[in-house]
């Protein structure tokens, strides 16, 4: 059938196989949908003729970017018999091309290469990530943080980076060599919607709300008072007004050398500004999205826009400043970090994807999916599937760009960390995207250049010297743990997931050298609330117990799952009660600590054996996602008796792993 030639030409699957293993059937009416949205129309055979005859045309077009491997013959269309290769220091060579290989290159970077008229860039990716070589017997290991729920003695509505940089050197005091924390993408300035991680405006640029003014010399920002959760309606705009303060109080000394910073970050940063301009004016009005502001803003390159600028540079500049001073803050803190002795310092983390009216999609949509949304499709737990209601790179966005997007954003996040987690790194792979509009079920799994994209993650990654953490939980595309693993990314060992073959839990032996082994996520329930069946009172209070089941019966496989974990941890004391989890906190740690993971990561959550998680997938406002505060500064907390302990035992126990 014509559609379904489209489809596979497009990459995007008609079939699939659901958890339980049943295959499951795209409708051709979602494939016609989703290929029509990627730019390929195909709502007719006539269409589709034309669709397939504008792929033709974009096959034979020369490539913005060829990426090759290191010491690996690269094939180019075998009619071009000569090139020109010149690499990043500008020294230039002719090479000869036989049966169209391009010869192999040593030398891992980018290169132009000037092929007969046509003159494309040349990636070439080293074998593996940076830290492959040296992270093997090694045995790393730190806390996972949420920033915002920070805090220390000078009282604050949430944490920023000034509380993180105390984190660090805390930490760093205790023998910690990294420091994970939450995603820090520009979310939406000055108002408390939408205040999570993982829907951010940017993943270019930067929450300005994180950053402190103290770390980089000037005033602090002045004492508020903070609850036990975070009221992102009343903070934010507060965080906001505060910063447009300390903007007004600077001298012209500092305006010129933040201005000079701000045009060394490129046009992309000052449309971003811009962005924030517009939002934070047009949001006082209600508009939510740049959909929603009038047309002659839609443009960012468009004459109302420009006319914009020039009657409200000062408003721009603000942002401008408030993006120097995250991302400065973020520079000082992994500083700190180097400087106190850790080996890796701060590992960041990549959301999967962007808001659709956010900045991202306002400046970059050429190279964003328009028209469909991402999530996940529905399976036994979630029937009807999951629309996460964001967007993220196009495939063929990319290969037009040259894969310029992808490659900005990994070197936004590295330029100030010592890692990257890769939120969802399936979505290298595939992607399970649905129409604007429709439910999930009517989604499909779009393919994308998977070599090459985690080829440039190792790229950027050894430039950067920075290691990768693909997050690879769940149901893993086919090749996908082989690829990450010949790329020396490091997967993710989630003490929860990580089952025998009897449902009990492996041993830490079986814990792979490449991987960074964890007793949880901001997204699992804590070692301290999962033994209590804390996240069982929240299914049951939210109606969100598996179907046909009660607490009863869920109590009940609790009890034998509390069984099964206390044995793999062979505590010679007998099994906890359910209302006594510190003694199984300890016991995950040791856990961890003695996995062969090169790198071990324990929440902040569970180092503290609090009970309540900092998110539970699929709540909105049933839950308070993101809001939770620390019960008292975090130098207190780390020096109770409990915690002292708690520390020592996970410490210890990576350092008898890696002697061992």
């Amino acid at each position: 059938m014509q559609l379904h030639a489209l489809a596979e030409a497009i990459g995007l699957a008609r079939t699939w196989w659901d958890v339980t293993g049943k295959q499951q059937v795209v409708d051709d009416e979602s494939l016609a949908a989703i290929a029509t949205a990627l730019g390929y129309p195909a709502d007719s055979s006539a269409a589709i003729t034309r669709s397939m005859a504008s792929l033709e045309e974009e096959r034979r077009r020369p490539p913005a970017l060829i990426v090759a491997e290191v010491g690996q013959p690269t094939r180019l269309p075998p009619s071009l018999t000569r090139a020109e290769i010149v690499a990043e220091d500008g020294t230039a060579r002719l090479v000869d091309i036989a049966g169209g290989m391009l010869p192999a290159i040593d030398e891992p970077g980018y290169y132009h290469l000037t092929v007969g008229p046509n003159r494309v860039t040349l990636a070439v990716a080293p074998r593996g990530c940076h830290g492959a070589a040296n992270l093997v017997g090694r045995r790393f290991w730190g806390p996972a943080i949420q920033i915002p729920a920070l805090r220390n003695r000078t009282p604050q509505p949430f944490g920023h980076c000034g509380n993180l940089n105390e984190a660090v050197r805390l930490f760093a005091a205790r023998g910690a060599d990294a420091m994970m924390i939450n995603p820090v993408h520009a979310l939406f300035p000055g108002h408390g919607i939408g205040f999570s991680p993982y829907s951010p405006s940017s993943r270019l640029f930067l929450n300005g709300a994180m950053g402190d003014p103290a770390l980089v010399g000037l005033p602090s920002l002045p004492a508020r008072p903070g609850g036990a959760f975070i009221d992102w309606a009343e903070a934010l705009p507060q965080r906001l007004a505060d910063l447009r303060a300390i903007f007004a109080g600077l001298d012209r000394d500092s305006r010129a050398r933040i201005a000079a910073a701000s045009t060394a970050g490129g046009e992309a940063l000052h449309r971003h500004a811009i962005y924030d301009a517009l939002d934070v004016g047009f949001r006082a009005e209600g508009r939510m999205g740049w959909q929603d502001w009038p047309t002659a803003y839609h443009d960012p390159d468009g004459p109302g826009v420009h006319a914009f600028v020039a009657e409200n540079g000062e408003e721009v500049a603000f942002h401008l400043f408030v993006q120097w001073l995250a991302h400065e803050s973020l520079v000082a803190t992994q500083a700190a970090a180097k400087a106190a002795g850790m080996a890796i310092g701060i590992v960041a983390d990549l959301a999967v994807g962007v808001h659709t009216g956010g900045s991202d999609s306002w400046g970059m949509r050429d190279y964003l999916l328009d028209g469909l949304t991402i999530g996940a499709p529905p399976d036994p737990l979630g029937p009807h599937g999951q629309n996460w209601m964001l967007t993220t790179f196009s495939p063929r966005g990319l290969k037009a760009s040259g894969y310029a997007p992808w490659i900005d954003t990994l070197r936004s996040s590295l330029s100030r960390a010592g890692g990257l987690r890769i939120d969802h790194a399936f979505g290298l792979s595939r992607l399970w995207v649905t129409p604007a509009g429709r439910s999930s079920r009517d989604g499909a799994y779009l393919s994308y250049p998977f070599d090459d994209l985690i080829r440039l993650a190792a790229l950027e990654s050894r430039r950067a010297e920075a290691l990768i953490i693909a997050e690879d939980l769940g149901t893993k595309p086919h090749g996908f743990a082989e690829a990450i693993a010949d790329r020396a990314m490091l997967g993710m060992r989630v003490l929860w997931f990580e089952r025998a073959a009897d449902h009990g839990f492996i041993g830490p032996q079986d814990y792979p050298p490449m991987s960074v082994a964890m007793t949880g996520t901001h997204d699992t329930a804590t070692v301290a609330g999962w033994w209590a069946g804390n996240d069982l009172d929240w299914a049951d209070k939210l109606g969100r117990l598996p179907v046909d089941s009660n607490r009863e019966e869920a109590e009940e496989r609790r009890a034998w799952d509390r069984g099964l974990l206390w044995a793999t941890f062979g505590g010679a004391e007998p099994r906890p009660e359910p209302d006594d989890p510190a003694p199984v906190v300890e016991a995950a740690l040791r856990h961890i600590g003695r996995a062969g993971s090169c790198l071990a990561l324990a929440p902040l959550e569970d180092l503290l054996a609090i009970e309540e998680q900092p998110n539970l997938p699929g709540t909105i406002d049933e839950h308070p996602n993101w809001r939770r505060r620390l019960e008292a500064p975090l130098e207190e907390l780390l020096e109770t008796p409990a915690t002292r302990r708690r520390l020592e035992v996970l410490a210890k126990a990576r350092a008898e792993s890696e002697a061992s």
